[in-house]
This record gives structure tokens, C-alpha cells and sequence, in this order.
């Protein structure tokens, strides 16, 4: 056993913000672009840290409570894997380009009808996420459920190799990080980089037939072995998610729900039971409108889903629609062409009212031969709430879907 992981069971609460530091934890000083957590170590003691991991000799020759590491994010990673072979529970990986948060929640929960689950909290889906995520599940914990974030080649490998599972989900192959994956092409091999860790080390998939694509990879792998299941699983089930898109998310909780020998009834309890709160899939009545949040991310599979599904719904007791559309970030040269496509698509309901947000839904506007009716620009968020309070949207059907850099949720109390 290494001296850090030791040290980790006798001090088992992990920090990287000095700013919030865990009484008795062990402070990792982890670098980036813009910080160098190795300044903060000496404050992260004096504010209760038991030990400190450094990058910088010289930092961690200064007190016997630091200890040196060449890579302190690497060793944070190895201290992760470590940790999850010593609890030697079953752990399923949730990945892809959308849904992977809603299905972690709902399998999360489902599986919780059987076992002691601990899965990602919040946003911890990426290289320092998962390790975090990883080093909370405790002895008590009997099934991991961890979501992997991916926007470039080889960072799935990377997340894999550290939490081992031997059950994975993609949620889907869309048009997500083009920039980063080099284009569509690169997001299928890179989200697939999943089905090959499991394929490699005799794990199982969760793969659902209604989707082309997902079993054409899952057969490329002949190693793999997939549990195949039909999104009808999620029919006639209560819920609280908006669109029918979510009947994915859903029918994959039911088939791991089943794979592990749940009840039927507890599945259904479970899944009517989530209640989204973070501004994914959310349904709020106010005093003046009807809102669909689901602004905590966005790219173009995402958002034509949820353009389109917005739009075949039926007003209620609402008088007009109005869509608030953000942009969609990290799509390099794609963003054009994407931006361009859901002023298009979302034009096609000629009674909507159309408000875009952002500097790529302006430019894809301006370089549209015929404007759309009806279609307001503002450029930044800021011009979006000023709109919004000199011109208050009243008795509306209204969307909200951007990402989460454009921070849509900010004109909520305006509606």
C-alpha cells in the first residue's frame, strides 16, 4: 500500500480549493492554466488541511506535512484508482454527448432501490471530477455510478483507466465539442473510447437497439458484451422530465434497473420520485408564464430536440410561444452552420417568438438571406435582461436552452 493511500484512510476527505477546505483533509495543489494551487498550500494547512501533496520541492521541503509528487493531478488520479480497487465494488460509467446527467440521476436512484449508491455530484465528470468523485464512496458504498464528461480524444481512456467500471452507458452520438473531437467522426471515436475500455477488460454495455449507431459500435467491438434494450421501456411511466427525448434516459434506467434484478414497482417509484431542480428538463409555473428549462448545456443534437419537441407541444393555457435560444459553444468551425440550422428550424413555427443570445446565434442570423419574423438579437446576456424588463413576456409558453456559459438561468426571475 502507498504512503499516500495510507495516509488517505486514516484522512479520507480530499481538497483542491483552498478557499474550502475539509477539516483533516489531505490538500492536493493542482495547476492549470490560470492557477497554481501550490501558492495556497501553506493557507490550506493553517486552515485545517492534515496534509498537503506539492508538485514544487520546494514547497513541500518546507513542512513534514507536505508531501512531494512529480504530477500532484497524476497522483491524485493514481490515489483515486487505488481507492476504487481497494472497495472493489461494481461501478457503471455514464457517458455521452447529451443525457448523461439525467441518466445518471435516474439510474442512480433506480439502482438505490437495492444498493448503498454513491454517484458524480453536481459537475465532477472530468479528469479531476472523477478521481473526486471516486475518493468519496467510502466502505459502506456498494455501487459506484460515475458520469464521464469527454471533449477531446483520449480523455475517456484517461477516465476509464482510473475508475476500472465494468458497466458502461453512452446516452447517444450527437454533435457535441466538435472543436475539440476534430469533428463529428472524432466524437464517435472518442465517446467510444468507453466501449473499448469495457471490451477490453470483459465489462458490459448498456446499448439500446432503437439507436443505430450506439449498436453499430457496440458490434464493431466483438469482445463487447452488450445488454440490448428498447427506449419502449419507458413507456407509460411517470415522470417529471420535459420532452420526449428523456424516454432515452428513461429506458435506460429501467434496463439496469432489470439487468440487476430490481423490481419492477421500485423502478417505477424511482424514476417517478426525480424531480429535476438544475435547470435540465425543468417545468416551472410562475405568476406570468410556463417555463421549459434547460439551459444547463446545449449543442445542436440537444437543442433540435428540444427546439423541436418545444414546438409540437400544445400551448395550454398559455396565449403564445417564445423561444430563448443561447449559443453553443466549443463547436470551432461547425458553429455557423449549426447556430444557422436552428434559427431555421425554430423559424418554422411562424406564431413563436424568437430571442437569440449570444455573438454565434448573431452572426449565423446575419448571414441568412431571408430574416425570420418575429426574431429579436442580443448579443450578451446582459442585453437579453434588459429586454426582458422593458418588454416583460406575459401569459407565454416559453423555452429557455442554451449552454451553460451563456447562463440563460439568469432571466428566470425576469419571467
Amino acid at each position: 500500500m502507498s504512503e499516500l493511500y495510507s495516509l488517505f484512510l486514516k484522512h479520507p476527505r480530499i481538497s483542491t480549493d483552498s478557499r474550502r477546505i475539509e477539516p483533516d483533509s489531505i490538500f492536493f495543489a493542482l495547476r492549470g492554466a490560470n492557477f497554481d494551487g501550490n501558492r495556497f498550500v501553506a493557507e490550506a494547512l493553517g486552515k485545517g488541511a492534515a496534509y498537503a501533496v506539492s508538485d514544487d520541492a520546494g514547497v513541500a521541503a518546507a513542512d513534514e506535512r507536505i508531501l512531494y509528487a512529480e504530477d500532484t493531478l497524476k497522483a491524485l488520479q493514481e490515489l483515486a484508482r487505488e481507492h476504487r480497487q481497494a472497495l472493489g465494488i461494481p461501478i457503471l460509467a455514464i457517458s455521452g454527448s447529451n443525457g448523461k446527467t439525467t441518466t445518471k440521476e435516474l439510474v442512480s436512484r433506480v439502482l438505490a432501490e437495492r444498493f448503498a449508491v454513491y454517484a458524480t455530484r453536481g459537475n465532477l465528470n472530468n479528469h479531476i471530477g472523477v478521481p473526486l468523485t471516486l475518493l468519496a464512496m467510502t466502505r459502506d458504498t456498494e455501487f459506484g455510478v460515475v458520469e464521464m464528461g469527454a471533449s477531446a480524444r483520449g480523455e475517456l481512456a484517461l477516465l476509464t483507466s482510473v475508475a476500472e467500471p465494468e458497466y458502461g452507458i453512452l446516452t447517444n452520438i450527437g454533435l457535441a465539442h466538435l472543436e475539440g473531437f476534430g469533428g463529428p467522426e472524432g466524437v464517435r471515436r472518442g465517446k467510444g473510447e468507453l466501449f473499448d475500455y469495457l471490451a477490453a477488460n470483459g465489462g458490459h454495455a448498456f446499448v439500446p437497439t432503437d439507436d443505430d449507431v450506439l449498436t453499430g459500435m457496440a458490434t464493431e467491438r466483438d469482445s463487447l458484451a452488450a445488454e440490448y434494450y428498447s427506449i419502449s421501456l419507458a413507456d407509460g411511466l411517470e415522470n417529471h422530465l420535459e420532452g420526449d427525448y428523456n424516454r432515452h434516459n428513461i429506458a435506460a434506467a429501467v434496463a439496469v434497473g432489470r439487468y440487476f434484478d430490481i423490481p419492477d414497482e421500485r423502478i417505477r417509484h424511482a424514476i417517478a420520485g426525480y424531480v429535476p431542480d438544475n435547470n435540465r428538463s425543468q417545468r416551472t409555473e410562475t405568476a406570468r408564464n410556463t417555463l421549459v428549462i434547460d439551459c444547463y448545456n446545449a449543442n445542436p443534437s440537444s437543442m433540435q430536440a428540444a427546439v423541436g419537441n418545444f414546438l409540437a407541444e400544445p400551448l395550454g393555457k398559455r396565449q403564445h410561444r417564445v423561444l430563448i435560444l443561447g449559443d453553443m459553444l466549443e463547436l470551432g468551425e461547425w458553429s455557423l452552420h449549426e447556430h444557422t440550422a436552428i434559427i431555421r428550424q425554430a423559424a418554422q413555427a411562424p406564431d413563436a417568438e424568437l430571442l437569440l443570445v449570444g455573438e454565434e446565434f448573431a452572426r449565423a442570423y446575419a448571414s441568412l438571406p431571408e430574416k425570420p419574423a418575429r426574431t429579436t438579437l442580443c448579443p450578451t446576456r446582459e442585453e437579453l435582461l434588459s429586454l426582458l424588463n422593458l418588454s416583460p413576456v406575459e401569459n407565454a409558453l416559453v423555452l429557455l436552452k442554451g449552454s451553460r456559459g451563456i447562463g440563460l438561468e439568469k432571466a428566470i426571475p425576469e419571467l
